[in-house]
């Protein structure tokens, strides 16, 4: 039995090239800055690490971001539903961060000075 109710189905073409555009954008700016390494982002230090890695750091945590925007369809979520993922995730990716830096500079300077600090 048809109930008269037609499905219509739009079409995504241009939000999929939107996304492509917006992702290809952020890579091929990521790339360049990689194979180019600019001085005075390199020599630039900020909390223990180059301007650069911060920067590769940024724009990896926003393509995350806009790939679950848009691909697991978040924007037509509830506001409540959107906070909870993306500041969850958002919290654990800079936890982590937070602890790769602090452990790895540890280690660099112990492998630096040949001195292991007990200063907790």
């Amino acid at each position: 039995m048809a109930h008269g109710t037609a499905h219509h189905h739009e079409s995504n073409t241009k939000r999929i090239w939107t996304v492509f555009v917006i992702l290809s954008i952020v890579t091929l700016i990521e790339v360049v800055l990689g194979i180019l390494k600019p001085e005075f982002l390199t020599d630039t230090s900020f909390l223990s690490m180059s301007l650069l890695n911060w920067i590769f750091i940024i724009l990896t945590i926003y393509k995350a971001y806009y790939i679950a925007w848009s691909f697991m369809h978040l924007e037509g979520e509830t506001k409540g539903l959107r906070r909870a993922i993306v500041w969850t995730a958002v919290f654990l990716i800079s936890y982590l961060i937070f602890i790769l830096l602090t452990e790895g500079d540890y280690i660099y300077e112990v492998f630096k000075s040949n001195h292991v600090a007990w200063d907790f």
